[in-house]
């Protein structure tokens, strides 16, 4: 080869190394901020990157554009492995351009996400941009909306994963909010569709990017983030650790682990866990750590509507999804984020053949004219659609309240759920027993005051306690009576009613029989779930 060509080559390899140059990197480090090619390094197993299109550069003559050409247009693509297993991977270069979206390096993107679900490999994407380029115009919108049919092609066909590690802003934000998973870090990473600049104009509010898109904002109120960060580097293991719970593609089972937590270790304290008095809170998430491998719980969405939680965990090294309500907060009621918040993750699960374990104790659905208005029937049948049009194995265990519709909601037997298992704490009725007391024995309850009355004058305060206590006993009595698990397994709606420390056992059993599960909806291009 001629010696002019390999300098040639090992200049412009220098350029696209050097990218934005040491001063602009030198700033990134500064805001707190790793450049690409760290991000790209300690995301990867070490030495496996596969740099693509390193050479690519804008096509844009306009505004001075054509004396500004680094290889690479500010973005970094290729595949390597994580835990030995190939991932795609871009990231956003800020020290280029500002890591704007061109002509030429949407067309990289979209080349990596062609041979990835050709591949059937994860495509993850570092997100660090300023935008579209504006010098490119509408050429620079047509990149965004061809990467956005990508996202949703391979919606379903292979993980995608979003990590935001600096702005993310306007048309750019669709792209993460397609992906599987969008994680942030806390204090230098944001995500608007408006800018504060744009709404001081058209609304006259005043508020700060932090508090308009922060990894805060996203992961508490808005529910856009699944995950939060205290730097790159945190955010990148994170990455790492979900991946190891998930398959490459829809058409592979999850990755599975040796395990030495023993298959039978029985926990004496979940049989006292849950509290005798029904209304008393205690914490799920203790339950779940008990039952599962080695009590680790990988939990996703952890800060956002926190009545339900969900999240990952393996049981004999078999990865598993679990959806389960959250006693100690809002007594684990379902209302509309909680009902949006697991239907999508129950979806993912579905998609990726990842079993669900779901952990029912429900009071109910959330009530009230906020919750109506803003249209929890629909979004509650989010939930139910999902667990429904699931296929994968699935398991439930009621370790309390399960009561009217959330009770079939939290897929019940009669939504095609596998195994129904039930603690002798279960409650299943149609309401709990002090309302249904209220409207079965309301006039019993009447009468038994006003016999009082006829044996002598009573004082409003003698009245109130003996309505009360009468209240009291029947409560009991309904409570003994109905709501419990035994009426349900009768019918065989819940298979076996156990005791609590038998839990993992069970469950591990319950998926080496399910291992080989086949199950299918009906043939149709696709369903109509009530978004």
């Amino acid at each position: 080869m001629k010696p002019d060509r390999l300098s040639e080559l090992e200049s412009r390899n220098a350029l696209a190394e050097e990218g934005g140059g040491p001063e602009r990197r030198e700033r990134q480090h500064r805001e707190g901020k790793l450049s690409a090619r760290e991000r790209v390094a300690l995301l990867l197993d070490e030495g496996s990157f596969e740099e693509t299109d390193r050479l690519v550069t804008h096509r844009c003559t306009d505004f001075g554009m054509e004396e500004k050409r680094i290889p690479g247009d500010g973005f970094v693509t290729g595949y390597g492995r994580i835990d030995g297993r190939t991932v795609f991977v871009f990231a956003q270069d800020f020290t280029v351009f500002g890591g704007s979206l061109s002509e030429s390096n949407a067309a990289k993107i979209v080349k990596l996400m062609d041979m990835a679900m050709r591949v059937g490999a994860p495509v993850i994407g570092l997100n660090d941009s300023g935008g579209a380029r504006i010098q490119e115009g509408v050429v620079s919108l047509a990149g965004y909306a061809d990467i956005f049919l990508r996202n949703t092609l391979a919606s379903g066909v292979v993980p995608q994963i979003s990590a935001i590690l600096g702005p993310c802003a306007g048309g750019a934000v669709y792209s993460p909010a397609i992906t599987d998973f969008t994680l942030m870090v806390d204090k230098t990473s944001y995500m608007f569709v408006t800018g504060p600049d744009v709404i001081r104009t058209v609304t006259h509010e005043e508020v700060t990017k932090e508090k308009l898109g922060g990894a805060a904002t996203h992961n508490e109120t808005s529910g856009v983030a699944h995950f939060m960060a205290h730097d790159d580097a945190e955010c990148l293991a994170m990455v790492r650790e979900l991946l190891s719970f998930l398959p490459s593609n829809n058409l592979e089972d999850p990755p599975r682990r040796a395990c030495s937590d023993p298959i039978d270790r029985a926990d004496a304290e979940l049989d006292t866990l849950v509290p005798a008095e029904s209304n008393q809170p205690y914490d799920i998430k203790l339950v779940i750590e008990r039952l599962v491998d080695d009590g680790y719980f990988f939990e996703v969405q952890e800060h956002f509507a926190r009545n339900i939680v969900i999240g990952f965990a393996r049981l004999n090294g078999r990865p598993v999804g679990i959806v389960a309500n959250q006693p100690a907060f809002l007594a684990g009621v379902l209302d509309i984020d909680a009902s949006v918040k697991a239907a999508r993750f129950v979806r993912f699960c579905d998609a990726f053949n990842v079993p669900l374990l779901t952990l029912e104790d429900v009071p109910g659905f959330l009530p009230g004219t906020q919750q109506e208005y803003g249209g929890i029937i629909r979004h509650g049948a989010k939930l139910l659609y999902a667990f429904a049009e699931a296929t994968v194995p699935k398991l439930t265990v009621i370790t309390r309240k399960a009561y009217g519709g959330a009770y079939c909601v939290m897929s019940s037997k009669h939504i095609r759920t596998d195994l129904n298992l039930a603690w002798p704490t279960a409650e299943i009725a149609v309401m709990g027993p002090e309302g249904a007391v209220n409207i079965v024995y309301g006039r019993e309850l009447e009468r038994a005051v006003k016999e009082a009355e006829a044996a002598g004058p009573l004082t409003e305060e003698q009245k109130a306690a003996l309505l009360a206590a009468a209240r009291e006993e029947k409560v009991h009595e309904f409570r003994e009576q109905f709501a419990n698990p035994y009426i349900a397994a009768e019918r065989g709606y819940v298979d076996a009613v156990i005791r609590p420390r038998e839990t993992r056992r069970r469950l591990i059993a319950a998926l080496e029989m399910l291992d080989g599960k086949r199950d299918r909806n009906p043939p149709k291009k696709h369903g109509n779930i009530p978004l």
